[in-house]
């Protein structure tokens, strides 16, 4: 099952100004006011994986200098698991959360290879 519009949390970041929450009153204006607040949601998510980018590097470095293996599937399995009941208690696609993090593990994990070969990143 894809992400459906019925599993984002509800009330977050609406950022509507209008009275009525369907925007029947000015719905350009609403619209406009929708989506500044998605605007606003997409650049706190950037700024955190930045955040998590940098923590990120700091474990592949770790893992470098100390010839650990650049990934830990146990730790991943953990990880999953913890997002599957996020994103069910923020009731948001648990599906969806995982095949973002995964996305975000494969990137990362990418990187601590290229530090444990020596060839240092910048990014993720």
């Amino acid at each position: 099952m894809g992400p459906r519009a019925d599993r984002y949390p509800r009330g977050v970041g609406t950022g509507t100004s209008t009275s009525d929450p369907n925007g029947a009153g000015d719905p350009a204006a609403a619209l406009e006011a929708l989506r500044a607040s998605i605007d606003n949601l997409d650049a706190a998510v950037i700024h955190l994986l930045a955040e998590r980018f940098k923590c990120t590097q700091k474990v592949g470095a770790l893992k470098a200098r100390y010839g650990m293996p650049a990934s830990d599937p146990a730790r991943e399995a953990r990880q999953i698991e913890r997002l599957h009941r996020l994103a069910r208690d923020a009731d948001l696609d648990p599906v969806f959360a995982e095949r973002f993090l995964n996305f975000v593990i494969e990137e990362v994990i990418r990187h601590h290879k290229a530090l444990a070969e020596g060839v240092g990143t910048t990014s993720p």
